[in-house]
C-alpha cells in the first residue's frame, strides 16, 4: 500500500518538526538576517557621519564671518546641504536593493509592476518632481542661499514671505521672520524672489523738516551726520562707503522731505537705518529743529 501525504506527514513527530524549523530559521538568522542587520545599522552609522561632516563643513563656512558671510559661502552651504540630502537617499535606496536582493526576491520580475507603478505615481506626483526641479535651479542659479534675507511670493498665498533662509534644499525653502515664526515653501509654488542681502544693501532714510527751516543748514547737518557715521566704531564696519544726501524728495505743506542713503553690508540696511535716523534726530534737536505737529481738525455736528 502506497503511503498517503496524511500519513508521511503525521509520520514525522512534532519534536522533529520543532527541531526542523528551528534550525532552518537559526541559520537563516546567522546568515542573511544578521546580513540586513549589519547593512541596517551600517546605513544608519553612515547617515550619522553624512550629517556630521556636512555640519562640520557648515561650521567652517560659517567661521570668519562674525557680521555677514560671503555670496560664496551662503551658496557653499546650500549646496553642501543638498548633496547630504541627496546622498543619504541614494544611500537608502542601495539599502533597500540589497535587503531585497538578501531575501532572494525576484527582483527582474518587479520591474514590469515598478514601471506601472512608477507611471501612476508620476502623475500624481507631478508637484513633487517640479519642487525638485526648481529647487535644482535655485541652487545652481545662485538666486539665495543660508542666511540671506529674503522675500518670496507663493503661488496660492495672498501674503509674501519674508525672512532670513534657514534651510534650503531640493524640495522646500525653510525662512524665519522676525517674529520668529518658521515658513516652509515647497520650492515650486516660488513665483518671485527678492534677495535683500546680495552682495550689498541700502538703507534709505526720509528725513522730514519744516518748510521753515534752512535747507543749507539742515544739509550741513546732515553731511556731519553722514561723516560722524563714518566715525562710529559700530557704523564703520557696517557701511561700505559714506551715507550720501540726495537732497529734497518730496514737499507737503509744511514739511519738507529730504533722503539719506547708505551703502551696507548684506542684510545690515534695518540696523544702519535705525542708527542713522537716531543720529539725525539727536542733530536736529541740537540745532533746534524739528518737524511741525500734524494738524488735527475737529468737526462739531448740530
Amino acid at each position: 500500500m502506497t503511503p498517503t501525504k496524511t500519513s508521511m506527514y503525521l509520520a514525522v513527530s512534532s519534536p522533529d518538526l520543532h527541531e526542523f524549523w528551528v534550525g532552518n530559521v537559526g541559520r537563516w538568522l546567522q546568515t542573511k538576517g544578521l546580513h540586513i542587520v549589519l547593512v541596517i545599522l551600517a546605513a544608519l552609522l553612515a547617515t550619522r557621519c553624512i550629517n556630521w561632516v556636512a555640519a562640520k563643513i557648515a561650521r567652517r563656512l560659517d567661521r570668519g564671518h562674525a557680521l555677514v558671510r560671503s555670496e560664496a559661502a551662503k551658496h557653499r552651504r546650500a549646496v553642501a546641504s543638498v548633496i547630504s540630502s541627496v546622498t543619504i537617499a541614494l544611500l537608502y535606496v542601495l539599502v533597500a536593493v540589497d535587503i531585497v536582493d538578501t531575501l532572494g526576491l525576484p527582483v527582474g520580475s518587479l520591474i514590469a509592476p515598478a514601471a506601472v507603478l512608477g507611471a501612476a505615481l508620476g502623475f500624481g506626483a507631478q508637484r513633487m518632481v517640479q519642487d525638485l526641479l526648481s529647487g535644482f535651479f535655485i541652487i545652481t542659479e545662485k538666486q539665495y542661499g543660508f542666511g540671506d534675507l529674503v522675500q518670496l511670493t507663493a503661488t496660492g498665498s495672498a501674503n509674501d514671505a519674508r525672512g532670513t533662509v534657514e534651510d534650503v534644499t531640493l524640495r522646500v525653502t525653510k525662512l524665519r521672520s522676525g517674529d520668529g515664526e518658521v515658513f516652509t515653501i515647497p520650492n515650486g509654488q516660488i513665483v518671485k524672489s527678492l534677495n535683500l542681502s546680495k552682495d550689498w544693501a541700502r538703507a534709505v532714510v526720509d528725513i522730514p523738516v519744516p518748510t521753515s527751516a534752512d535747507l543749507n543748514t539742515v544739509n550741513d547737518l546732515l553731511h556731519d551726520v553722514a561723516a560722524a557715521a563714518m566715525r562710529d566704531d559700530r557704523m564703520c564696519q557696517l557701511l561700505l562707503d559714506e551715507p550720501a544726501l540726495m537732497g529734497v524728495e518730496s514737499m507737503q505743506v509744511d514739511t519738507v522731505n529730504l533722503r539719506m542713503v547708505a551703502r551696507t553690508l548684506p542684510g545690515k540696511q534695518f540696523d544702519v537705518g535705525r542708527r542713522l535716523r537716531a543720529m539725525v534726530l539727536e542733530s536736529l534737536r541740537q540745532e533746534g529743529i524739528v518737524s511741525p505737529k500734524p494738524h488735527v481738525s475737529a468737526t462739531t455736528q448740530s
